[in-house]
């Protein structure tokens, strides 16, 4: 009997341990929408990583706030995609929180998290444009907190984990002690910059300036009411030309490629509604590295070592390619990729001839979001091994 109750323990024992390795062997894979691409839990020691955590003040006073993000949000992105940090790849990740808004649910502290991080700039662009004010509490030591423990922070600290958080209320309201907060960031080697929009002595008297200071960060006070102004050039027309013949570069393919390919020109129409100019400005983001879609995009997807074109089925392509066979689907792709290439590289000549036209023709700007962003971005980046070309 002894020796039957063993041999038992020992069997049930055994398919515990097989059935929570099968357990951790599948979740240590993510497959995307497509199945295509599979990608594992693995960091590349290749690449370091930009993670910016935006947490937005969306109370009824910030529209203002709200509308420089979204104006200003592709030349940030063009900024950062200058960073080099030796010979690693730079990626970007960008998450984002809205907080002190009545709309949100109280038993979560008047916070949402709008994206996880991510690196689809077109879901970006589409969750600020989806934002909206309404009045609330604005509970800033409780949105830190939650946004240190939600989202996908890098383990290694020779990454740059940034968390940006801009409102206009005192950072000491709400259920969590800011400085408990901060203390977390700061053990988890993330720095907590501060943005106040309105007056510097005021943000500092109501603590936003403390907050940052713990963790060494930046603090900053905007107006956010200030209207953002695009300079145009000489460059423009010709580079919004470029930006419809990339355009037509992009091959959707999966369930949910077309969609996605909608989503693409709908984030056009966002950009230009601000003006020509920053439509331009997202014409150069897409011209950039940190512009990949190969969740949906044939031609990005087929940059991927580990994707096989010949395993995308018929049904998951366009209807002007689902009669081609495997090799002239190939041939096509690699034109594409070619042609892409090529409308790339004149958007970022053009660019370099933009950038010095504006340098030369625009006022000193205003302290606004952008403006803070990147000042903190490239001081605290310097410390990491980051480096900007002038």
């Amino acid at each position: 009997m002894k020796i039957f109750l063993a041999w038992s323990t020992l069997c049930i024992l055994t398919s515990i341990s097989c059935n929570a390795k099968h357990k951790s062997d599948t979740t240590a894979l993510l497959a995307t929408e497509q199945n295509h691409v599979i990608a594992t839990t693995k960091t590349d020691p290749d690449t370091r990583n930009i993670q910016v955590a935006l947490l937005l003040d969306t109370s009824n006073s910030m529209d203002g706030l709200i509308d420089q993000a979204k104006a200003q949000l592709w030349e940030i992105v063009n900024e950062l995609s200058y960073a080099k940090c030796g010979n690693h790849k730079i990626k970007l990740e960008i998450g984002l929180y809205e907080y002190g808004n009545d709309g949100l649910p109280s038993q979560e502290g008047f916070i949402r998290q709008v994206l996880p991080f991510s690196e689809d700039l077109d879901e970006i662009s589409k969750e600020l444009f989806s934002l909206t004010t309404n009045g609330g509490n604005e509970y800033c030591g409780k949105v830190i907190n939650t946004s240190i423990n939600q989202l996908a922070w890098k383990k290694n600290n020779d990454h740059l984990k940034l968390i940006f958080i801009a409102g206009n209320e005192p950072f000491n309201q709400g259920p969590v002690n800011y400085t408990d907060a901060a203390t977390d960031a700061l053990e988890k080697d993330i720095t907590i910059n501060t943005i106040f929009c309105g007056n510097y002595r005021q943000g500092i008297d109501t603590m936003w300036k403390h907050g940052a200071d713990i963790t060494k960060g930046e603090y900053s006070a905007i107006d956010h009411n200030h209207e953002t102004v695009h300079v145009a050039t000489p460059y423009d027309d010709m580079m919004l030309k470029l930006n419809n013949q990339l355009n037509s570069t992009y091959v959707y393919y999966g369930s949910h490629g077309a969609k996605k390919s909608m989503l693409q020109a709908e984030q056009d129409k966002n950009a230009i509604s601000y003006s020509p100019a920053n439509a331009v400005s997202r014409t150069v983001s897409k011209s950039s590295g940190f512009y990949k879609n190969k969740s949906w995009d044939l031609i990005d997807a087929a940059e991927d070592g580990s994707f096989e074109l010949e395993e995308v089925a018929q049904e998951e392509l366009p209807t002007e390619l689902k009669e081609k066979s495997k090799d002239e689907l190939k041939k096509y792709v690699a034109q594409k990729s070619e042609e892409r290439k090529k409308i790339q590289q004149k958007i970022q000549d053009l660019n370099k001839k933009r950038v010095e036209y504006i340098k030369n023709n625009s006022k000193k700007g205003a302290s606004n979001l952008e403006s803070a962003l990147l000042k903190a971005i490239k001081k605290q980046g310097q410390q990491k091994s980051f480096t900007w070309k002038e």
